[in-house]
């Protein structure tokens, strides 16, 4: 005979577990995995450690959750490069749209970035299941694009790999941009004109340069 259904989690229980998560969001961003610790995130959440346990069985399953949650959402833009589209336009959204979730989501990318710099013990087996497979789709699209004429000669490995450097700078390194560019506006702005301006000078074609 089949086994019960599942029972759904209840809308407290949906709270209390995205509660638990913001505040490992903002330990893990400050601390590191090896940092952070169970006390300091049942502190960040307002609740008490075994109430913490009976969401998640530990630190790492609750690390392994946010990167989880992270991947699903750090791929979504890259996921979105349409071989439809115009290959410059599509890419410039693409570096628009790594920009914004730098400014909004500072601690996802220096959550991701810390557990790459450890070596990726927890996220391996999804940046060879979910990251790679991705990643060689659209080095391949923007290859064909270099084939067909439509975009300078390049590296699309390298495009991408610059692409993520440069826009996840301004996530990883927050604290500092804050002190050398003190109008967070205005620096936003002549940010996102500079990155946009790096990347439509790359990819220009060299009639339309001079």
């Amino acid at each position: 005979m089949a086994g019960k259904p599942a029972k759904k989690p209840s809308r407290i229980q949906i709270r209390n577990r995205r509660r638990i998560m913001d505040a490992a969001l903002e330990v893990f961003s400050q601390h590191g995995y090896r940092g952070a610790t169970l006390d300091q995130i049942a502190d960040a959440a307002g609740m008490s450690k075994p109430n913490l346990i009976y969401y998640f069985d530990g630190k790492e399953a609750i690390h392994v959750a946010l990167l989880n949650a992270l991947m699903e959402e750090w791929l979504a833009p890259l996921a979105e490069l349409d071989e439809s589209g115009e290959p410059l336009d599509e890419i410039l959204t693409y570096v628009r749209r790594k920009m914004d979730m730098s400014r909004r989501y500072p601690r996802e990318s220096r959550l991701f970035a810390n557990e790459i710099i450890q070596g990726a013990p927890r996220i391996g087996p999804h940046l060879q299941s979910g990251l790679k497979p991705l990643f060689d789709e659209k080095c391949q699209l923007i290859r064909r694009w270099i084939e067909e004429g439509r975009l300078p000669p390049t590296d699309p490995q390298q495009l991408i790999f610059t692409i993520w450097a440069i826009t996840q700078h301004y996530a990883d390194f927050e604290a500092q941009v804050r002190v050398l560019i003190a109008d967070e506006e205005a620096g936003w702005d002549a940010a996102n004109a500079h990155v946009e301006s790096v990347f439509r000078t790359l990819l220009a074609s060299p009639g339309t340069l001079g």
